[in-house]
């Protein structure tokens, strides 16, 4: 897979994806990761990408030609168009279920506004979706564009050693995550629980699921209305909500 990401702030996005598993991964070849500076597209003799709004107002925007023509640069290099993501708070909010489908994709464009935003024209002219990290604004789309970059990468082949070490965790399934435990058994007085250390595989994942409902219901119970429950996780879950009624 590939990402390309245009942004004003190269090097903040270089820092954090040459960093960690993504960055591993990146120098392994298993993911290619491009960032390219957008000024690097403008026809200013001083790389001015930005202007006064049309109408007035505060601040500026960003002009859609160095956008458009970075796209285009991109497009050329790649020999098709990707698909483009606007980051922005108007967008719709970014899920582990997008991350999944983003992740069986061959090319993404990922487009940082900055200051006020993006010319209107250059969004209509490029951009499949807009994106967004959270009902909040931040100063620009570089954060929000690699905390998607790295929910993608990390489940794209060979980044990670299997893919239970995404499949398993909070969100994917529908569900949060179940409590993890490492050595020491005995910290502090908290003991480990004791199905976990007797080696049963069948009811280690069966006290998992049960963690995982539990904790979903305590903390996030509106993922139960569209997570994929059977039978016995209902049952369970009865139980739990039988249980708090009478407390």
């Amino acid at each position: 897979m590939r990402i390309d990401i245009a942004t004003l702030f190269v090097e903040m996005c270089e820092t954090v994806l040459s960093e960690s598993i993504i960055g591993r991964a990146r120098g392994a070849g298993r993911i290619e990761l491009y960032c390219h500076n957008i000024r690097d597209y403008s026809d200013d003799k001083h790389r001015r990408i930005d202007d006064a709004p049309f109408g007035g107002g505060m601040g500026m925007v960003m002009q859609a030609d160095p956008i458009y023509r970075c796209y285009c640069d991109v497009a050329q290099s790649i020999g098709k168009k990707p698909h483009v993501i606007y980051m922005s708070p108007q967008g719709k909010k970014f899920t582990q279920q997008m991350a999944v489908e983003y992740s069986k994709m061959e090319n993404l464009f990922i487009l940082c506004g900055h200051y006020e935003g993006v010319d209107e024209r250059v969004i209509e002219e490029i951009v499949d979706e807009e994106l967004s990290i959270g009902d909040y604004v931040l100063t620009g789309g570089e954060l929000p564009a690699l905390v998607v970059t790295d929910t993608i990468a990390r489940m794209c082949d060979g980044v990670l050693s299997s893919d239970e070490c995404f499949t398993d965790e909070s969100h994917f399934n529908g569900l949060l995550e179940h409590p993890q435990y490492t050595r020491p058994a005995n910290w502090n007085g908290k003991q480990v629980p004791e199905v976990l250390l007797g080696g049963h595989h069948a009811n280690i994942q069966k006290w998992r699921r049960e963690q995982s409902l539990q904790r979903t219901l305590q903390k996030r119970p509106d993922m139960l209305e569209t997570a994929p429950l059977d039978k016995h996780d209902k049952e369970y879950l009865a139980e739990l909500q039988a249980k708090a009624a009478k407390e």
